[in-house]
């Protein structure tokens, strides 16, 4: 790295102000900030994970000890396995500079990484368009890394700019409109439906355990486990909401009416974006379609807002955020491997799963072998 640059490595994530308003100060710089890369949810991230990951935090600061670039990463338990350190919690992970030290920092990275003795690299939910991928290409090859990259996501996006506006009224034209009055009507009681933002971790904290066991209940329902069965997963939702608070980023919505909550959603309101990271419904209400009227009243009140250009609709592709979706962003699973014989074989077994996909009796035979071999 340039000599003007100290490249700093850390096992932990200390609870530092200084540190914590350098790092946000640097996720506001970039071109697409997002609240996954946020001081907050890396502390929360190793509060509440901190039995299975080990934090790998890479620090760059300038010359004037002035941050300048950070990587929060986690190594395995084996220590030879490195990984993003929320990559099993963000929608996009991904090294955060200033464009003109993205390469220099990156190349910096790859190089400890060869140094630490780091086998295999697997970076997750990195976006297709950062500007990470070209510097993790060029680096790897200096460094005797081999890199492959294969697509992970495509996040379903609504750009409150580009929505349809009625030319009389000027009122929203959304998917489904008509079915929404209709649900909407058909689910108030003694009071029309409305939405309740929890901002706050004194307005959030008690009404947290509700979303929970509404999120585990609906799951039950359909004879899956939810995700906030896991002690950790329920851990992690309660430290992030306890520090996004601070900063109002945390918004937790509850559809209701009266005292009855028909729908939530666990998202953020952080920079112009709108996220909606985990929703959940009563399953008393399921055949109003309550999600898609809880997401269409949040874009009708986001397109009101000045602040707001984007409602991100997150991981996993599912039909209803089609439907109001009008552009979209592409993450990467990006490995980066010493092995060439593992690297080889991990393209392998992709393009043979592809290829199988190309024959839904290929594709049926595979999981049946797959069954049986679980069973034994």
């Amino acid at each position: 790295m340039n000599p003007d640059v100290r490249l700093e490595l850390l096992r932990e994530i200390p609870d530092d102000a200084n540190l914590r308003q350098q790092w946000n100060g640097l996720v506001g710089r970039v071109d697409q900030p997002h609240v996954f890369y946020t001081f907050e949810w890396a502390l929360a991230v190793q509060r509440a994970y901190h039995a299975t990951l080990r934090p790998l935090l890479f620090l760059a600061y300038d010359e004037h000890d002035s941050l300048c670039g950070l990587a929060a990463l986690a190594s395995g338990t084996e220590g030879k396995r490195v990984s993003f350190l929320c990559a099993t919690t963000g929608d996009y992970c991904d090294f955060l500079s200033l464009p003109e030290k993205k390469m220099e920092f990156v190349a910096g990275v790859v190089a400890e990484w060869k140094k630490q003795g780091f086998d295999d690299i697997a970076l997750a939910n990195l976006p297709a368009d950062s500007d990470t991928v070209p510097a993790l290409r060029r680096a790897v090859s200096e460094n005797g890394y081999h890199f492959f990259a294969r697509t992970a996501y495509v996040c379903a996006q609504v750009s409150l700019d580009k929505l349809e506006r009625r030319p009389g009224d000027h009122k929203l034209v959304l998917p489904g409109r008509k079915m929404v009055r209709r649900s909407l009507s058909a689910m108030r009681g003694d009071s029309p439906v409305r939405l309740d933002h929890a901002r706050s971790w004194k307005a959030i904290a008690p009404i947290l355990p509700q979303f929970a066991q509404a999120h585990v209940a609906r799951f039950r329902a359909t004879g899956r486990s939810s995700n906030l069965a896991r002690p950790e997963r329920l851990a992690f939702l309660q430290e992030l909401a306890k520090l996004l608070s601070e900063s109002g980023s945390i918004v937790l919505t509850r559809m209701m009416t009266g005292d009855k909550v028909v729908a939530w959603n666990y998202g953020f309101d952080f920079l112009g974006t709108w996220f909606w990271y985990q929703p959940t419904f009563d399953t008393e209400f399921e055949r109003y379609s309550p999600g898609f009227c809880l997401l269409s009243m949040l874009i009708e009140e986001a397109a009101e807002n000045p602040v707001l250009r984007v409602v991100d609709l997150g991981l996993g592709a599912e039909e209803y955020k089609e439907r109001f979706a009008n552009q979209s962003r592409k993450t990467l699973n990006v490995t980066l491997r010493r092995s060439m014989a593992k690297h080889l074989q991990e393209i392998l077994r992709y393009r043979s799963a592809e290829f199988i996909k190309t024959s839904p009796r290929l594709e049926a035979s595979a999981r049946r072998l797959y069954s049986r071999l679980r069973k034994n």
